[in-house]
């Protein structure tokens, strides 16, 4: 078996470079979804908002067959 010390040298030169390409990827990508994000959405509002939570009601465990089957069908829960 021959081994290649310039064909090894190419694959970690590729692994280095591809590795450094990705980081720069995804940290232009975070940076971009920062920018263009129009408000952060978990953050506090102001003046007088208010943030709303909606709850699901509670599922029919005890019920009626039919109201139980009309809970699977809206909620598919």
């Amino acid at each position: 078996m021959v081994f290649s010390f310039r064909g090894w040298l190419n694959r970690v030169w590729f692994l280095i470079v591809f590795a450094v390409l990705l980081f720069f990827a995804a940290g232009g990508y975070q940076w971009l979804v920062e920018v263009a994000s129009p408000i952060h959405p978990f953050q506090k509002p102001k003046g007088a908002a208010m943030k709303v939570f909606v709850t699901d009601p509670e599922s029919p465990e005890a019920g009626y067959g039919a109201d139980r089957l009309r809970w699977f069908y809206w909620y598919g829960e």
